[in-house]
């Protein structure tokens, strides 16, 4: 996707220029999981224009294999954010209506050759939300994946300015029978898979304890639970703690203090790949929520929707106290 920012303390209908970046969920779990060692390929649909160039570009630059890159379509998905600040919070309005990756139809994708080989797949509730052809297509690829013995990533990722919760439900309720590894907080739980709400006295790890539980009692074949608990002090300062569910146990990060916030778009992206690459490493779960908060948390600290940091340097960054230098 195109993304189109406004510079700090400018409104959108005011802005004379706007910041360029490439994104997108996948896109971003896939930049990272790159910069930490692993293959990834990005499996999609651009237009056979300039901006479908660079996205291109922008995902070889950071590893990326675009073999399973399609092109074609009319237009590029594109989306603007308004850049928060103090209490106003960052806004953000979509253009993707009759995009290329929108209008992409599970014919288009040999689903066999882009899973051969592979470990894992990851997709989001946002690629979802585009298209009936899109839902379908998914659904296609995680029955194959199943089959096939692949691992199946999924985050529920939900924007309401996509599509309503009762069309979210329907579809995610579909594919949970073959989801490995489950992104979903409690909101996501109560609202998309109507589990009665928890007593909100009881502290939330509690709560979120019970929900994943309790799903997991009905869709025994998701091992791995995740989340993030954010507080938001201002737009520029929030706390961020990682949960990670798996036998029976909730694992929790640190407290990270995030402050001041240089852009948070693609924090939960970041730490969804970073949750990704400790099951795929075999780490214990500690250590697994440890690098999946701090690869989130040094998002944070930089400009675009991907992390550039690599394995060794989040590893770094984990083990030393917040702003300590490193000589």
């Amino acid at each position: 996707m195109l993304r189109l920012s406004t510079q700090q303390g400018v409104r959108l209908n005011q802005a004379g220029q706007l910041a360029v970046h490439y994104g997108g969920a996948e896109a971003n779990v896939a930049v990272s999981l790159s910069h930490f060692g692993y293959q990834a390929y990005f499996v999609s649909k651009i237009p056979a224009n300039p901006l479908g160039e660079a996205v291109e570009r922008h995902l070889n630059s950071h590893g990326v294999k675009t073999d399973f890159l399609k092109k074609g379509g009319q237009r590029l998905g594109s989306y603007y954010v308004e850049t928060g600040v103090g209490e106003r919070s960052a806004q953000v309005t979509y253009d993707r209506k009759n995009s290329s990756f929108s209008d992409l139809k599970a014919e288009e994708i040999e689903i066999e050759k882009i899973l051969s080989g592979a470990s894992l797949i990851h997709v989001t509730g946002i690629t979802m939300a585009l298209s009936p052809s899109l839902q379908k297509f998914v659904l296609q690829l995680f029955q194959k994946a199943k089959e096939m013995g692949i691992k199946v990533s999924f985050d529920f990722n939900y924007r309401a300015k996509l599509w309503t919760q009762q069309e979210a439900a329907l579809v995610f309720k579909q594919i949970m029978p073959f989801i490995n590894i489950c992104f979903c907080g409690e909101l996501d739980v109560v609202h998309m898979l109507d589990l009665p709400q928890a007593d909100i006295m009881l502290p939330a790890e509690e709560r979120l304890k019970m929900y994943y539980q309790t799903i997991q009692e009905q869709f025994p074949n998701i091992e791995y639970f995740s989340s993030t608990f954010r507080t938001v002090i201002s737009a520029s300062s929030n706390h961020l703690q990682g949960n990670l569910y798996t036998g029976g146990k909730l694992y929790q990060s640190k407290v990270h203090m995030l402050d001041p916030i240089i852009d948070r778009i693609g924090g939960g992206d970041s730490f969804a790949a970073g949750i990704l690459w400790g099951i795929l490493e075999g780490l214990p779960a500690r250590q697994i929520i440890s690098f999946a908060a701090a690869a989130s948390a040094l998002k944070h600290t930089v400009y675009g929707d991907c992390n550039p940091f690599s394995r060794e340097e989040v590893l770094q960054f984990a083990a030393t106290e917040t702003g300590e230098i490193n000589r």
